[in-house]
């Protein structure tokens, strides 16, 4: 496995791994698979690991925790805070410094660890001053309860002002090219200050994979069920790129989510992907991306085929575009 950057120093594997789906949202979680997914993950060199406190409602944290104990200090530990659960269930954002400090020290006691290697504001928070979140974050860094921040899902312009308070290592997003909107602000951003930037669901939710993505055969609360590009009427547009895809791989000898992941990988040396996993076999699959090599004509074909309009379907529903944050230049 190779390794990249993020930031000016926190060295981690090429492609890390998302850890929210062994918990919630795609399909029945089974925690010994996931555990051996992790141990197979450090067998195979990935070193960046990826949690929240809101997975599983912080089962998500104990399950990661419990699986990486034995080789804590040979990996890098990446969790979020800034989503509160309500007595309800229901959840919401909550980025003031007492929710952030709270947050942290019930992440570490989860997790079974003295200190997060990367800590992000999962979301901003529009009634909070972005400048009194990141500040509140540098004085857990000072603390020595976090080694470095991040933001997840932050516009240009609240990265400029996060950064100005204290250095920012890592921006999270949604990337591949299924959803290549931060292409116009976001990655310009990062590499102006040198932001290390980690795309979650790089394999477009599974539509960037060898696996049809069919709503009918998942579990009723998958979360793929609420996303607008995979309703049949989007679908029967995304399957003609999905076969496209596919014709490309077997040229290249590769599976279409080792193609998917080598775009990423191709597009800047400060990213690092966290494809989301909690079967061995697709994770060492994954890992493989770390060696496969594009040329400049292969990126520019795939560019072109997932092209501007070429994907049919907005990225979330109306009721989960509100969590963006809106702020503007």
């Amino acid at each position: 496995m190779h390794t990249r950057t993020l930031g000016s120093s926190l060295k981690v594997s090429a492609i890390g791994l998302g850890c929210m789906g062994m918990s919630q949202s795609y399909g029945v979680p089974d925690e010994a698979e996931s555990i051996a997914t992790i141990h197979r993950a450090l067998d195979v060199g990935v070193t960046f690991f990826d949690t929240a406190n809101v997975y599983g409602n912080g089962t998500n944290e104990r399950l990661v925790g419990r699986a990486l104990a034995s080789q804590r200090q040979h990996v890098v530990l990446a969790t979020k805070c800034g989503i509160v659960v309500q007595a309800d269930g229901s959840m919401s954002v909550d980025g003031t410094p007492a929710s952030i400090r709270a947050a942290c020290d019930a992440s570490l006691e989860r997790l079974a660890t003295d200190v997060i290697d990367l800590y992000y504001l999962h979301r901003v928070d529009p009634r909070t001053p972005i400048e009194q979140s990141v500040g509140a974050m540098a004085a857990l860094v000072e603390a020595g309860k976090v080694r470095y921040i991040g933001l997840s899902e932050a516009s240009a312009a609240t990265i400029r002002r996060a950064h100005a308070v204290h250095p920012i290592t890592a921006v999270q997003s949604e990337y591949s090219l299924w959803w290549r909107e931060p292409e116009r602000l976001v990655l310009p951003v990062c590499e102006r200050f040198g932001i290390g930037f980690v795309p979650f669901s790089p394999l477009g939710r599974g539509f960037l994979t060898n696996q049809t993505v069919d709503l009918t055969s998942l579990p009723a609360d998958d979360l793929r069920h609420r996303l607008p590009r995979f309703r049949p009427e989007q679908m029967a547009h995304n399957d003609q790129l999905a076969r496209e895809l596919a014709r490309r791989a077997a040229q290249k000898v590769c599976t279409v989510a080792q193609l998917s992941l080598a775009w990423v990988l191709a597009k800047s040396t400060h990213i690092v992907p966290i494809p989301g996993t909690k079967r061995r076999a697709y994770l060492e699959q994954n890992a493989a991306a770390s060696d496969l090599v594009l040329t400049f004509e292969e990126v520019a074909d795939l560019d072109a085929l997932f092209g501007e309009g070429e994907v049919a379907g907005a990225r979330y529903p109306e009721d989960m575009m509100r969590w963006l944050d809106a702020s503007t230049e």
